[in-house]
């Protein structure tokens, strides 16, 4: 195998784990600025710090306007994952511990494959089903393990699943966008997308950052530098590598990482019964993206009533 064919495959799979690290922190840094910022302000504070470094990026580079053939693609994912994501994940960071809401967005790859078999004719196999089940059972302990803490965490609940959803929609139309725009026109122009469809709470925004401790603002500069500039990106240049299905099943590492640094920064460890939940659900998603065994045919065998020969030139 040649450098040419290593070297991007290698790449795509050291870019894909920068991305896992970075968004693993940013469900901590979330859950650490929930206090001091509402779900929107905080959406827009880290929408904005993300284009401002993605816009001098595409400067350097020197790269401008992506075609015109990617912009429904980006279109797409700037509103919902980028805009509506965002607000729905800060809004269940704050009502359900970090570690939950990661082991809840984590259902993300099984919609990922339900909407592609749905918007892009790829079918409904057994697996997918059966994957989706156990998945649902998983949300559906995770949500009677919160029961007992008020409306409020089933709130939470439902929200990182919106989240689940909107993430898994926005993977869906980025992937098409990536075959026109690069992996920094598709994040850049998403991420400004994103920002403008938050604009309203720009008034929010103002107030909570006159209010919050400085500490608190540097952490939302961080979450848009990091876990979105460069994980975004990172994303969409792995993602332009290799199919959404596999770049799905790359963030079944996410929630344990996620829990191991909100215990270490936050002091949170969700209970048994909500891991019991969030392993069902991300054992439901690799059900979902595992293919059955097939036995190798033996393509060096001749038809029937024909005896073996060797094959000659």
């Amino acid at each position: 195998m040649s450098a040419d064919v290593v070297r991007p495959s290698r790449a795509a799979v050291a870019a894909a784990t920068v991305t896992v690290v970075l968004w693993a922190s940013a469900f901590v840094g979330i859950r650490a600025a929930a206090p001091y910022f509402s779900p929107g302000s905080l959406a827009l504070g880290r929408l904005l710090a993300g284009s401002l470094t993605l816009l001098i990026f595409l400067a350097v580079r020197r790269q401008g306007l992506p075609p015109r053939a990617a912009w429904p693609g980006i279109l797409i994912s700037g509103v919902i994952w980028f805009g509506l994501y965002m607000v729905a994940l800060n809004w269940g960071e704050e009502l359900v511990d970090a570690g939950t809401a990661a082991m809840l967005v984590n259902v993300g790859p099984a919609v990922m494959a339900l909407l592609a078999g749905w918007l892009l004719h790829e079918g409904f196999p057994p697996r997918l089903l059966a994957g989706i089940a156990v998945s649902f059972a998983g949300t559906v302990i995770v949500g009677f393990s919160m029961s007992g803490k008020g409306q409020s965490s089933i709130l939470g609940v439902v929200l990182c699943l919106v989240a689940a959803v909107t993430y898994a929609g926005g993977v869906v139309a980025q992937k098409p966008a990536l075959r026109h725009a690069t992996a920094l026109q598709a994040t850049t122009f998403g991420c400004v997308i994103g920002a403008v469809a938050c604009l309203p709470f720009a008034g929010q925004l103002v107030s909570d950052v006159a209010s919050a401790p400085w500490t608190a603002t540097l952490n939302v500069v961080y979450l848009g530098v990091f876990p979105t500039a460069i994980a975004f990106t990172t994303w969409a240049y792995a993602l332009a590598r290799t199919t959404a299905g596999k770049m799905g099943s790359t963030t079944y590492a996410v929630p344990a990482v996620v829990v191991l640094m909100s215990w270490l920064v936050l002091g949170e460890v969700p209970g048994w019964l909500t891991l019991l939940g969030g392993a069902l659900c991300l054992a439901g998603v690799a059900v979902s993206r595992s293919r059955p065994r097939t036995v190798a045919s033996d393509r060096s065998a001749p038809p029937t009533g024909r005896p073996a020969g060797r094959v000659r030139g």
